[in-house]
C-alpha cells in the first residue's frame, strides 16, 4: 500500500507489515502497539502453532522415544507432549530449524538440514498468505482496529513474489533499516555471541558452505562445529539480505532506520515515524 501522510493520517484501521533482520526492533514494536488496540500477528508463532506443530512434536517425541522410561510411557498413550510456544519464546521453532554440522554437538546432516529448512520456507509462506484471514479475525473477532504483522528476518529469502505482492496489497510494508557501522557490528556481536539457528536460501548456502569447510580444512558436513558456522555466516547472511529488502520496500513500501525506530516510546510516535518515512519518499 502507498500513501501520503495525510491519507495515511486518515488510515482508520492501520495494517503494518515490519520487514528487517532479527534484532532492529520489530518485536519491539509489536509488544509496544498490543497496548494500543493493535493486533500483533507474529509469523513465526503461527508457524510454531500452526504449520510446524505436528514436526515439531515428532521430532520431540523421536528424542523421548530414545529414553525407555519415557519410550514405555509413549507408547501406552499414558503421558502427552505438546509444543509451549510463545510469542516471545519462538524456542520449539528455532530447535526444529536446528543447525549444521556435528552431531555430537546436536548439528544435523546436510540432508536433514535441507529437509527442515524446506519445511520452513514452507511454512512461513503458509503463514503469511493467512495475514489477510487474520486481519479480518482481529477486526471482526476480537474488535482490534489495527494490525501489525510481525514478520521473520528471512520473509527476503523465500523468493516468492506471491507473498510479497499480498503483504503490499494488504498491509503497509515498513522496513527497518540498520545504517551505521556501530549498529550493524552490535547486531552481528549480539548474533555471534549466543547463535540462533537461521534459515538459508538453498543457493546462498550451496555458494558458502564449501568456503566455509575450505577455510576451516573441513572434509565433511558431519566435522562442522555447528555455532562455529553459524558465526561465520552469519555477517555473510546479513550482507546478502539487505538489498534483498531494499528490493521489496523500495517499490512496494517505506524505510526507516533502527537508529529511529530505538526512540519509539509509543503509538504516537510509531505513527509520526511512519508519517516522516511516507514523506521522505514522497
Amino acid at each position: 500500500m502507498k500513501f501520503t501522510p495525510e491519507s495515511f493520517r486518515a488510515w482508520p484501521t492501520k495494517r503494518i507489515t515490519l520487514l528487517g533482520m532479527s534484532g532492529v526492533g520489530k518485536t519491539y514494536i509489536s509488544s509496544l502497539l498490543r497496548r494500543h488496540d493493535w493486533f500483533h500477528y507474529s509469523g513465526d508463532y503461527r508457524i510454531g502453532t500452526r504449520y510446524l506443530d505436528e514436526p515439531i512434536l515428532d521430532l520431540i517425541k523421536q528424542q523421548a522415544m530414545r529414553v525407555p522410561f519415557l519410550r514405555e510411557l509413549l507408547r501406552n498413550d499414558w503421558i502427552d507432549i505438546r509444543n509451549n510456544i510463545k510469542i516471545q519464546d519462538l524456542g520449539p521453532v528455532m530447535s526444529f530449524v536446528g543447525k549444521l554440522g556435528n552431531p555430537d554437538f546436536d548439528g544435523l546432516a546436510l540432508a536433514e538440514f535441507s529437509r527442515r529448512q524446506a519445511l520452513y520456507r514452507e511454512a512461513e509462506i503458509a503463514a503469511m498468505k493467512d495475514v489477510p484471514e487474520f486481519i479480518r479475525k482481529a477486526r471482526e473477532i476480537y474488535g482490534y482496529h489495527h494490525f501489525v504483522n510481525d514478520v521473520g528476518g528471512s520473509l527476503c529469502e523465500l523468493d516468492d513474489d506471491g507473498v510479497i505482492d499480498l503483504l503490499a496489497e494488504h498491509t503497509l510494508i515498513l522496513y527497518i533499516q540498520v545504517t551505521t557501522r556501530d549498529e550493524e557490528d552490535t547486531l552481528i556481536r549480539r548474533a555471534q555471541s549466543d547463535p540462533k539457528p537461521l534459515y538459508y536460501r538453498p543457493a546462498f548456502l550451496a555458494e558458502h558452505l564449501p568456503v566455509y569447510m575450505a577455510e576451516k580444512g573441513v572434509e565433511f558436513v558431519a566435522q562442522i562445529e555447528p555455532d562455529d558456522f553459524t558465526r561465520w555466516i552469519f555477517p555473510r547472511l546479513f550482507h546478502s539480505r539487505v538489498p534483498r529488502y531494499q528490493a521489496i520496500a523500495g517499490p512496494h513500501g517505506y524505510t526507516v532506520t533502527s537508529e529511529e525506530v530505538a526512540r519509539v516510546r509509543g503509538e504516537a510516535d510509531f505513527l509520526a515515524l511512519i508519517e516522516a518515512a511516507i514523506a521522505r519518499q514522497k
